[in-house]
């Protein structure tokens, strides 16, 4: 059997970071993690195709050869999803569907003649759609009210990928999260218990990764890395020694919650397994409106200390942050702000709270009657133009609109400004301690050995060398803070010379931001002399 497995297009959104994808030289900055988990679920003796079409074009021949498509959806992907499905229906080819969005949303995509929808996790529910398929049976939702064991989730084939087409590379050793925010939609997917591979399935993967050769950054994509801490700590506790083995191959990134803060020997632990970054849901600096949310293990301490500890400790981070919640009151945005000053924040993700399906915030708004419907239906169904879904609120928020749509530019332009953003790079690079390595030649102490590195070839240095350059030329030249740049850059290097690169990557980071700042200001400049949005009452509290 000849199968096409192809993952859609995304629409230009914060994780493109096309920018950083340019600088890095590769094309995109997401890997298809679900797809080639589900490629290693097929039977060995297919053939099979995968197409990313966020690095690489579909093709006629594609079509041709392939005799079942294979097509996975975030909701973000969907635009680029329906067509596909469509157009392999109007091939005549079979057509599986599963991932995220497919499986809140089944019925549209049966409606357009798919096959087979995997709803949820594979592992349980593969064989019986090759079953099923083999039998020539079609038009079937597969469905398991049990979780899977996900000692039985087989290594991806991550043979199918080329490796430098992406910033990193992806595993998964968890699934689910024991926290349960309302409006995130990983307990509706994969539950509150937090099911584990095997430590040894970990090291597999890793292995199969580094026979590859060319890959060197690698996201943990858990929905929460210290979901279960003690699982956390054994497989660092073998992940440290395997990469000294290999000569530390890979720095990792990953998603925790922010109670990481008062782990500070996990903390140890993952920076000696080489972490660098991790990605932390702090979403507001008000305890109010994040217990309204139900985000109360943000609460149990002061939340900007944590996130200092987290981050003198050796790790940076990604903070995440959310306007438009329940509860809030005037000048939330403009504490947000404040917060993220404070807590030296460079890398921000800030978003407009989205009802997504099925979660209990969709479900609590559909019930007060505050979901906008043809808003949601509209972004279901289209793009909107340029940067306006993310300028839009799809339910009747607690207080009006208009302020919270102007707090959210204010936002976006003060912390996404050049000056701004450097100053917060360089503070929390000057608050992190040293690597281990100088820490250990500080204190007159040796350093476990790691095994022999892989030797950088001349090429490598001339693409780090170009690397830089590219950096330079846009944040040291044509910037206006470029001697901004140039002067931090020297005072990291007096002062903490063993972050330099991390100082560099950062700053890298910030390009794609300082873009989507000018991006959102053409976009509040185009909106402001004729859309002129009625004032909405706010929603009863």
């Amino acid at each position: 059997m000849r199968a096409l497995l192809i993952n859609p297009a995304f629409p230009k959104f914060f994780w493109s970071m096309q920018r950083l994808c340019r600088i890095q030289d590769c094309k995109s900055s997401t890997v298809p993690l679900g797809l080639i988990t589900v490629a290693a679920l097929l039977p060995p003796d297919w053939q099979l195709r995968l197409v990313d079409l966020n690095t690489g074009s579909l093709t006629r021949s594609d079509w041709e050869w392939a005799e079942v498509v294979l097509i996975t959806s975030m909701g973000i992907q969907r635009p680029n999803f329906l067509e596909l499905v469509r157009q392999a229906k109007a091939l005549g080819k079979t057509v599986i569907a599963g991932g995220p969005h497919p499986s809140v949303m089944p019925e549209e995509v049966m409606a357009l003649g798919c096959d087979f929808l995997v709803r949820g996790e594979a592992e349980l529910l593969m064989g019986r759609v090759l079953e099923d398929l083999k039998q020539g049976k079609t038009g079937i939702v597969y469905e398991s009210a049990e979780k899977p064991d996900l000692s039985l989730s087989p290594i991806p084939r991550f043979d199918l990928l080329k490796p430098k087409d992406y910033l990193s590379m992806a595993i998964q050793t968890t699934r689910g999260c024991p926290f349960d925010c309302e409006f995130c939609d990983v307990v509706s997917l994969f539950g509150r218990k937090v099911r584990t591979k095997k430590p040894e399935q970990v090291l597999a993967e890793l292995e199969a990764i580094h026979r590859l050769g060319g890959v060197e950054e690698i996201f943990i994509a858990d929905d929460n890395f210290i979901g279960n801490k003690a699982f956390a700590r054994e497989l660092l506790e073998k992940l440290i020694p395997w990469m000294k083995e290999r000569g530390e191959p890979f720095c990792f990134m990953t998603q925790t919650s922010v109670n990481l803060g008062h782990e500070l020997e996990l903390i140890d632990l993952m920076t000696e397994a080489n972490f660098g970054t991790v990605f932390i849901g702090v979403e507001s600096p008000d305890e109010a409106v994040l217990q309204q949310a139900h985000k109360r293990q943000n609460v149990a301490s002061p939340l900007a200390d944590s996130l200092k500890t987290i981050n003198a400790n050796g790790l940076s981070i990604i903070g995440s942050f959310i306007l438009g919640l329940d509860g809030e009151t005037p000048g939330t945005g403009d504490r947000i702000i404040d917060f993220v000053e404070d807590a030296n924040l460079p890398i921000v993700m800030l978003n407009m709270l989205f009802p997504l399906a099925k979660t209990r915030l969709w479900q609590r708004l559909e019930k007060e009657g505050r979901l906008r419907n043809e808003l949601v239906e509209g972004w279901v169904f289209q793009n909107f133009p340029e940067m306006d879904y993310y300028c839009r609120l799809f339910f009747q928020p607690s207080r009006p609109e208009e302020e919270i749509l102007e707090e959210f530019y204010r936002m976006i332009d003060r912390l996404y400004e050049p000056a701004a953003y450097l100053g917060r790079a360089y503070r929390s690079i000057l608050a992190m301690r040293p690597t281990r390595a100088v820490m250990a030649a500080n204190q007159g102490r040796p350093l476990a050995p790691a095994g022999p590195r892989r030797q950088k070839s001349t090429g490598d240095y001339l693409n780090d060398f170009r690397r830089f350059l590219r950096l330079s030329w846009s944040l040291g030249v044509k910037s206006s803070a470029r001697r901004q740049f140039w002067r931090q850059l020297y005072g990291i290097w007096k002062q903490n010379p063993s972050r330099i690169l991390r100082y560099i990557r950062i700053c890298a980071w910030g390009e794609d931001f300082f873009l989507f700042r000018e991006a959102m200001r053409r976009h509040k400049k185009r909106l402001a002399p004729t859309e002129k949005k009625p004032q909405l009452a706010p929603a009863p509290s």
